[in-house]
């Protein structure tokens, strides 16, 4: 793990390989750390850069306003980086969207795995699985709010907590625990928007685009992976990755690494 000064904060980052540069933008729900299974295998190929964004894992918070958006271009500028690839899972792959759209001369690529975009509003279909599955938590408790988030994103809606690897459920707990502690953080600052949103936004995308999500995550999210692809000029579906649910790259890294070996230029 490394520091660099990025936009007046500290962002940690892990880096490996060397080749045309590829940076890993992690889910709201986790840190770098889910990408334990990507670093190595892209970095046979790429410049592989997975920061933790500011506030999540190792970076730090000042309280400054501040966009993601703008982060990832700073991380890119202090590293030397004239442009990268955009790899991101969930949360981090709205951060990559609104760079692409902010900043589209920096991004070569962009590959989007169980990925919302701004402006985008879940259906009530996925807010009763939610209050279905999960219930009322009291937000302050971290290992409770952990559990009830890693059922509905980690498991999915449909399969049980036995269909899955217990080990993969640990780490995604001790993940979101960490992440949960951020967001709480999170909400004291200013956090800048993308304006407009990207929802109605995705026919600007002009870079190559490849949407996937796993089979067991949300509708909501196949049905936008669906949409990213077909609106963006040079967009590609993934076929959506069988048992597999939302933080995709970590549960099934064998067929992510292949796929983003196949379409990182």
């Amino acid at each position: 793990m490394v520091k660099i000064e990025v936009n007046g904060t500290q962002l940690a980052y892990d880096e490996a390989g060397s080749g045309s540069p590829v940076v890993l933008l992690h889910a709201g729900i986790a840190d770098r750390r889910m990408w334990r299974g990507q670093l190595p295998a892209l970095a046979a190929r790429h410049r592989v850069i997975a920061p933790d964004l500011r506030g999540y894992g190792d970076s730090e918070l000042p309280p400054a306003p501040f966009a993601h958006h703008d982060d990832v271009i700073g991380l890119l500028d202090a590293l030397g980086i004239a442009q990268a690839a955009l790899v991101g899972c969930s949360f981090g792959g709205r951060v990559a969207v609104d760079t692409a759209l902010a900043y589209p001369e920096r991004v070569s690529a962009l590959a989007l795995l169980g990925a919302p975009v701004s402006g985008h509003e879940w259906t009530e279909e996925t807010e009763r699985l939610w209050n279905e599955l999960v219930g009322d938590v009291d937000p302050e408790d971290f290992a409770a709010t952990a559990q009830g988030e890693v059922r509905f994103w980690v498991v999915g809606p449909t399969r049980e907590p036995a269909d899955v690897d217990p080990e993969l459920i640990r780490f995604a707990v001790e993940l979101d625990r960490r992440a949960l502690a951020a967001e709480q953080a999170l909400s004291a600052v200013e956090v800048g928007e993308l304006d407009p949103p990207a929802v109605d936004r995705l026919g600007e995308l002009r870079m190559p685009v490849l949407a996937g999500t796993g089979a067991d995550d949300v509708a909501d999210l196949r049905r936008l992976a669906d949409r990213i692809a077909a609106e963006a000029p040079r967009g590609v579906r993934l076929p959506d990755v069988p048992d597999a649910a939302h933080l995709l790259p970590l549960e099934r890294p064998e067929p992510v690494n292949a796929a983003l070996l196949d379409f990182l230029p």
